[in-house]
């Protein structure tokens, strides 16, 4: 049984304003105090905060994740959820140190904190339990649905320093402009797709930035994302073209290279690329316009996570390297800025040609 508890403490501060009480570690100290007071042991698990990651002089701030309260053989999991810019509420991972008692409770036994996980913000229903007042999701089948697909990745902030130190970053007019409708564009994607149900992930470049440096690359010129041909819709094109975003070219068909590119703010180009599932690996497909070759694009299998970019909740191949490492090679540390698409990527292969007599089908420009 899943059961999610949200807790509010509230401190009385009877000083004067500068004086304030840690609210946190006076909710603690009465949650340990009232539940040994009724024989329970108490275990608190707390790592360092990675919204503060970047932030050079603050990382690694500790911040609590898991509280657990034996009593006998039974015991409370109390899961604690934070607020990220995203939008979302997100927990982190039930890690243990090593002076813990790993026979404290059966860990593994545990639904949450394997991983760390992140969830749509939900809204909250009180409802009244034996007696006693909690608070629930109103749409309680939505989170726990959510429960097995929550596992979250945190950008990695660390490495991103270390590359801009040795590569620095492009702060241009230009660079900062292309950056800023890029990350609008993401949003829009995102929200539009959302709205849709259709599942998404940040694919080629965009991927490698938010995996590299945690940023938008600035020279990439477009957005990438990636769909499984299985989630496509024909709804998708309707739904963009609402929001302002005209169809700029669609090739190939739906059971073979199927791919999708919209037109956005100031030549921002949006770029869908659909995802084919075989026995041993997963490909996407390349069409090229003007000679009607195609190309395929290979990849290891993968799973999905989700990550936060340029503040927003978006999936992200969980094995990330493996994923980098074959559209760019051992060496996607350093930057490329001229790439041919056709060539550059080495998981790409010739795949045959479009007949002639298809071209008007599979080969679609606006």
């Amino acid at each position: 049984m899943s059961s999610f508890l949200s807790v509010n403490c509230r401190y009385q501060n009877n000083k004067n304003e500068s004086e304030e009480l840690n609210s946190q570690d006076y909710c603690e100290e009465n949650w340990f105090q009232i539940a040994e007071r009724m024989g329970f042991q108490c275990l608190k698990i707390q790592s360092k905060d990675p919204r503060l990651d970047g932030i050079d002089y603050l990382s690694g701030t500790e911040i609590p994740l898991h509280y657990i309260l034996k009593l006998t053989t039974h015991a409370i999991h109390l899961v604690i959820f934070y607020e990220r810019s995203g939008n979302y509420l997100w927990h982190g991972q039930l890690r243990l140190k090593g002076h813990s008692d790993r026979k404290f409770v059966p860990f593994r036994k545990l639904q949450y904190g394997h991983y760390p996980g992140a969830f749509d913000r939900p809204e909250l229903l009180q409802v009244s339990v034996d007696g006693l007042d909690v608070q629930i999701p109103k749409d309680l089948n939505h989170f726990l649905e959510e429960v097995p697909h929550s596992r979250f990745i945190e950008c990695r902030f660390k490495e991103a320093r270390t590359f801009f130190q040795k590569y620095h970053d492009d702060i241009t007019v230009e660079a900062v402009l292309f950056q800023k409708n890029a990350k609008t564009l993401l949003h829009l994607a995102a929200t539009t797709l959302k709205d849709l149900g259709v599942r998404f992930w940040l694919s080629s470049g965009t991927c490698l930035g938010w995996y590299r440096q945690c940023s938008i690359i600035p020279y990439s010129k477009d957005v990438d994302l990636g769909i499984f041909i299985q989630d496509y819709t024909s709804d998708i094109i309707t739904a963009f073209q609402n929001v302002g975003l005209s169809l700029k070219h669609k090739f190939g068909k739906v059971e073979d290279s199927f791919e999708l590119s919209f037109q956005g703010k100031d030549d921002v180009k949006l770029d869908i690329f659909f995802f084919y599932e075989e026995t041993d690996h997963m490909w996407n497909g390349g069409t090229q316009a003007k000679s009607g070759k195609k190309f395929k694009y290979l990849f290891p299998k993968f799973t999905l996570c989700w990550a936060e970019f340029v503040e927003i909740k978006v999936r992200v191949p969980c094995e990330t390297i493996n994923y980098v490492e074959a559209n760019y090679g051992k060496t996607w540390m350093i930057p490329v800025k001229t790439w041919d698409w056709k060539s550059s990527p080495p998981n790409v292969q010739p795949n045959g040609i479009w007949p002639v007599a298809e071209w008007d089908d599979v080969i679609q420009l606006y």
